[in-house]
C-alpha cells in the first residue's frame, strides 16, 4: 500500500500527519469522553490475552520445584516441560497471524480464549510427564496466538496519538500476569499445590472468552473485507463524529492503492523493502529473547537456589521480579510515545549489558544470604531495564512496522521466530546452568546484549507519531538505508533511488 496523503510523508511531520488523520487533541473534533472510555474498555478486555500470556509463562517458575519432586525431573526434562509451551507458542503465532487475517482479529481472540481454558485444565490434571508436555504444547498454541493477535488488534483499533500507550498496555498486562503468577506461587507453595498454580489460569481465560464476545473487529479488517458500514460504526465509537469520514477515506484509499498488487501477501513479501523490514522484525524478535529475560522469568527460583536460598524463600523472592516488571513497564508506557522507540531500545540494552555483567560476577562470591539478595537485586535491576525498554519497544514495533497487506503474516513470522528462540533458551538454560554455572551463563547473556545493541543501532526503525497508513512511505524510504536516524528532510532527495516498488 502507499501513503494516502497528497504530499510526500517526507515533508509532513507528525503534527501534520496527526491533523490529516483527524486525531489532533487540539482540534474541535477531539474524541469524546465516551469514545475514550470505550477505547480503554476494549483495550482492557483484549489485553486479558496478554495477562494469560504472562500468567502461563510465569507460573511454571513456582510449579517446577514441586513438579521436580513429583515426577523426578532431571535438568533436561525440566527444560522440556518448560519449553513445550514455547514450541507450541511458536506454531500458535503462525496460526494466529494467518487466522487474524482470514477470520478477523475478534474471532481469532475467541479461539485463543477457548484454547486457554482447555489448556489450563489439562496441565492442572496431567498425570504423567508426556501428558504434561503435550498439554503445555496445546496451551502454548493459545499463548502464541494471543501474542500476535492482541497487539495487532490494539494497534489497529487505537487512534494514532495513543496507539503506543494502548499497544504497550498489552505489555503491562503480560508482566501483570507474571506478577499474579508469582503471588499465587508464593501463597500455594506452602501447600506444594502446584496443580492449583497451573489450573487457576482457567479463570482469566473464561473472562477473556466472555469479554471478547462483546468486542467489535477493527475498522481496518472490516474495510479489508468490504464491510464499510461496520468499519464506520467502530470508528464512530473511537473518534469524534466529524473525523470518521476522513479516517474511513484514509483507510479505504490505502486499500485501493494496493489494488494493482493484490497477488497475495507472499508476493508482497518479495518486494525488497518489505523483505528487509521482515528481516529487521525477525532480528528484533531474536534480540528480545537472546538477552536472557525468559531465563529469569522461568527459572528465577532455580537461579536463587544456586546461591543457597531455600525453595519457598526463592519462590517468594521472585515477587520482587514481577513487581518491578510491572512498574518498569508502566514507566516504559509513559515514555514510549515521547522518547521514541529507538532511543528506548538503545538505552535499555546498555543498562541490561551492565546489569548482566554484574550479575555474572555476583555468582562468583561465597554463598550467603547477603549474596542471595545481591543476586536478586541485580536480577530486579536487569528486569527493570528490560521491561521498561526492550520488551515494550519490540512488541510495539512489531505491531507497527509492517504494511497493512502483510501485517498479520509478517508479524506472525517474526513472533514465530521469537518463540523458537525462546524455546531454545528455555530448553538449554537449566542444562547450561548445571554445566558452566550461573556466572558464565549470565556473562553470555551480557555478550548477547552487546550484539543486540549493535543490531538495534544499525537497523531498528523509528515509528513514533505516524498513523499506520502513513508509516509505509517513511519505512520505504529508510528500509534500504543503513541509518534509521535519517530525518525525512535528509533523505527526501534520494527517495526515488531508495524506494524500489514505490511506483507500483
Amino acid at each position: 500500500m502507499a501513503a494516502p496523503t497528497s504530499r510526500p510523508a517526507s515533508t509532513a511531520g507528525p503534527e501534520a500527519q496527526g491533523n490529516a488523520t483527524g486525531q489532533d487533541h487540539g482540534r474541535p473534533g477531539s474524541p469524546s469522553r465516551t469514545a475514550k472510555r470505550f477505547i480503554v474498555a476494549i483495550a482492557a478486555i483484549a489485553a486479558l490475552g496478554g495477562a494469560l500470556f504472562g500468567y502461563d509463562t510465569g507460573v511454571v517458575s513456582g510449579a517446577l520445584p514441586f513438579m521436580e519432586q513429583h515426577f523426578g525431573l532431571t535438568s533436561l526434562s525440566e527444560g522440556v516441560i518448560t519449553s513445550a509451551l514455547l514450541i507450541g507458542a511458536a506454531f500458535g503465532s503462525l496460526i494466529g497471524g494467518r487466522m487474524s487475517d482470514g477470520l478477523g482479529r475478534r474471532n481469532s481472540l475467541l479461539w485463543a480464549g477457548a484454547v486457554f481454558i482447555g489448556g489450563a485444565v489439562a496441565v492442572a490434571v496431567a498425570p504423567t510427564v508426556p501428558f504434561m508436555t503435550v498439554a503445555r504444547f496445546v496451551l502454548g498454541l493459545a499463548v502464541g496466538s494471543a501474542s500476535v493477535i492482541t497487539p495487532l488488534y490494539l494497534s489497529e483499533i487505537a487512534p494514532s496519538h495513543i496507539r503506543g500507550r494502548l499497544v504497550s498496555f498489552n505489555s503491562l498486562m503480560i508482566v501483570s500476569g507474571q506478577l499474579l503468577a508469582y503471588l499465587v506461587n508464593a501463597v500455594l507453595a506452602h501447600w506444594e499445590a502446584w496443580r492449583w498454580m497451573l489450573g487457576l489460569a482457567a479463570l482469566p481465560a473464561v473472562a477473556l472468552f466472555l469479554g471478547v464476545l462483546f468486542l467489535p473487529d477493527t475498522p481496518r479488517w472490516y474495510i479489508s473485507r468490504g464491510r464499510q458500514d461496520e468499519a464506520a460504526a467502530v470508528l464512530r465509537r473511537t473518534l469524534a463524529a466529524d473525523d470518521v469520514p476522513d479516517e474511513l477515506a484514509r483507510i479505504a484509499q490505502a486499500r485501493n492503492l494496493e489494488a494493482d498488487a493484490r497477488s497475495g501477501a507472499w508476493r508482497e513479501l518479495q518486494l525488497p523493502w518489505v523483505r528487509r523490514l521482515l528481516l529487521v522484525g525477525i532480528g528484533l524478535a531474536i534480540v528480545q529473547q537472546i538477552t536472557g529475560v525468559n531465563a529469569v522469568i522461568y527459572f528465577a527460583p532455580k537461579i536463587l537456589a544456586t546461591t543457597g536460598l531455600g525453595t519457598n524463600a526463592a519462590i517468594t523472592a521472585t515477587i520482587a521480579v514481577g513487581a518491578v516488571s510491572v512498574v518498569a513497564t508502566a514507566i516504559g508506557m509513559s515514555l514510549i510515545d515521547r522518547v521514541g522507540r529507538r532511543p528506548m531500545l538503545l538505552w535499555g540494552l546498555s543498562g541490561m549489558t551492565v546489569s548482566l555483567a554484574l550479575l555474572g560476577a555476583a555468582f562468583h562470591l561465597p554463598h550467603s544470604t547477603a549474596v542471595s539478595y545481591l543476586v536478586l537485586g541485580l536480577m530486579v535491576l536487569y528486569m527493570g531495564f528490560m521491561q521498561a525498554t526492550l520488551n515494550t519497544g519490540v512488541w510495539l514495533l512489531l505491531a507497527e512496522m509492517f504494511p497493512l497487506k502483510v501485517r498479520g503474516l509478517a508479524m506472525g513470522a517474526a513472533v514465530f521466530v521469537m518463540w523458537l528462540v525462546n524455546f531454545a533458551v528455555a530448553l538449554v538454560f537449566p542444562v547450561l546452568l548445571d554445566a558452566v554455572g550461573a556466572g558464565v551463563t549470565f556473562w553470555l547473556f551480557s555478550a548477547m546484549c552487546v550484539l543486540s545493541l549493535i543490531f538495534c543501532k544499525r537497523y531498528a526503525p523509528e515509528t513514533k507519531g505516524l498513523a499506520l497508513e502513513d508509516l509505509e512511505q517513511e519505512l520505504r524510504r529508510t528500509a534500504q538505508g543503513t541509518d534509521p536516524e535519517n530525518t525525512p528532510e535528509n533523505t527526501s532527495e534520494n527517495a526515488p533511488e531508495s524506494t524500489p516498488g514505490a511506483s507500483r
